[in-house]
């Protein structure tokens, strides 16, 4: 087992069959996706409270106020206390779900993350940030509130679909893009003869990262890398798209962005569309949707009243904020990933 501490405040647990480690606490909420009922079932066996199991829709579905309300419901219901415990088993959206429950009942109470997939592991559920989707856009409606412990368990890695594999490797190419480029050279060996590494380098550039900056007001933003764009094509997409694809897109699009720019060279923005599309993500997006992905932007969390701000690269792993860029440099740089 590998244990990354992130900050004093807790630790990330990484290895294969890991034990469950609960807080003391009278009772847990076991939150879980319907797929994952039999895991669930078996870490609400090795929790030493009362336990009461919450399934909640899978994916982004379960990302909704009325779900949180129905999980607040149950808690209310349980008697659930400040002694108490949620767990979150699950992806990434049912781990940002998990953590936005806690973080509002009785205006917070512990929570412990068990991510099952790759995306949940390198990014969800590390970090403390937790929330909700609405009608204006992803993760609009959250809190920060950092879990009392994350345990990645790998072995949950090896049934899981391959399509969701893939899904994950997004966001561990942007680590390599913006900290860490030996992922880069790990993901175009072979990487899944490497997820066990990618995981962890992944979770110490994260860690490292949200240690000193929680409430992104400093270098978190460098993760959002990709993101702005990306979660403007969920938003459109009415997240029927996995998470995996429109990041993608989006790294290839800041890549555009920075080279046109004149701050990042033409090898390593070429090397953003090589390395997603070699693993099969998607780095298009359809021409006409420019409009739409405009306005979505506006309302994205890095933006500074009507001035948009994107994570752009002067290098490899040398992030930076471009503030307020053209109309003509954006419409110029999505050109690039316009199919």
């Amino acid at each position: 087992m590998t244990t990354i501490p992130v900050g004093d405040d807790y630790e990330v647990r990484i290895g294969r069959d890991l034990p469950v480690e609960i807080p003391k606490a009278d009772q847990a909420a076991v939150l879980f996706a319907a797929p994952l009922r039999a895991h669930a079932e078996r870490i609400a066996a090795r929790i030493d409270a009362k336990v009461t199991l919450i399934e909640v829709p899978d994916a982004e579905a379960g990302k909704s106020l009325a779900t949180a309300e129905r999980c607040w419901a149950t808690l209310g219901a349980a008697g659930f206390t400040r002694q108490d415990v949620v767990v979150g088993v699950g992806g990434g959206a049912v781990t940002d779900l998990a953590g936005f429950v806690a973080a509002c009942w009785l205006r917070g109470v512990r929570v412990v993350q068990v991510p099952t997939s790759l995306l949940g592991m390198v990014d969800a559920a590390v970090g403390g940030k937790t929330g909700v989707n609405t009608g204006a856009g992803k993760n609009l409606v959250g809190a920060f509130h950092p879990p009392a412990l994350v345990l990645c368990d790998l072995a949950t890695l090896e049934t899981l679909p391959e399509p969701e594999l893939v899904n994950g490797m997004a966001e561990v190419a942007k680590y390599g893009f913006i900290a860490d480029p030996v992922i880069l050279d790990l993901i175009a060996d072979d990487f899944r003869r490497h997820v066990p590494e990618l995981v962890e380098r992944s979770v110490r550039v994260k860690a490292e990262v949200v240690a000193d900056d929680l409430r992104d007001t400093g270098r978190r933003e460098f993760l959002n890398y990709g993101h702005t764009l990306g979660h403007a094509i969920e938003n459109r997409e009415k997240y029927r798209w996995r998470h995996g694809h429109a990041v993608s897109v989006g790294l290839v699009f800041a890549a555009a962005l920075a080279r046109l720019d004149g701050r990042l060279d033409q090898a390593t923005a070429d090397r953003h569309r090589a390395v997603l599309s070699g693993l099969g993500l998607l780095t298009a997006y359809p021409k006409e949707a420019w409009p739409d992905l405009r306005a979505a932007m506006r309302v994205d969390k890095k933006s500074r009243g009507a001035t948009l701000r994107f994570v752009v690269l002067d290098g490899l792993a040398r992030p930076t904020i471009m503030t307020a860029p053209s109309e003509e440099l954006l419409e110029a740089a999505y050109a690039e990933v316009a199919s």
